[in-house]
């Protein structure tokens, strides 16, 4: 991280933004990460609602998959899903709509801050780890 830090200030990048929403143990590590860089850390989405900002996520046109589910708090069978207004209505209660805990990632593809779509297709779910997997590689399909 050190090395891509020095090389984005390099290109006098001055701050580098963190989708982080609520948990401070890992806004503290980021910030610690960023100390000394001459980069600024920023929090756009701090505090924000996680349940109304997914949903004005997808409202807004993001485009993503599941790409790993922690099946102790998940579903497996959520791994592949699309980050969509059925998925979002699906999840039980108690599961972080933005995955915020740990629940799920995602891989998004699409949207308003893409210039094209990043094309993708699906390998097939597999569980490493302890964990489940929807594996994606490069290639058409979304």
């Amino acid at each position: 991280m050190r090395a891509a830090l020095r090389a984005a200030r390099g290109q006098e990048v001055e701050a580098v933004a963190f989708g982080d929403l609520f948990l401070e143990d890992i806004r503290r590590y980021r910030e610690a990460q960023m100390a000394g860089t001459g980069l600024a850390p920023l929090f756009p989405l701090w505090g924000q609602p996680t349940r109304e900002l997914a949903f004005h996520m997808v409202e807004g046109g993001l485009r993503a998959r599941l790409a790993c589910v922690d099946p102790r708090r998940l579903e497996a069978s959520f791994a592949g899903r699309e980050f969509d207004r059925p998925f979002l209505d699906a999840l039980p209660t108690g599961i972080d709509p933005c995955g915020e805990n740990g629940e799920f990632h995602t891989f998004a593809w699409d949207g308003p801050m893409f210039s094209r779509p990043v094309r993708v297709h699906s390998l097939g779910v597999a569980e490493r780890g302890g964990f489940v997997y929807a594996d994606l590689a490069p290639g058409e399909g979304a």
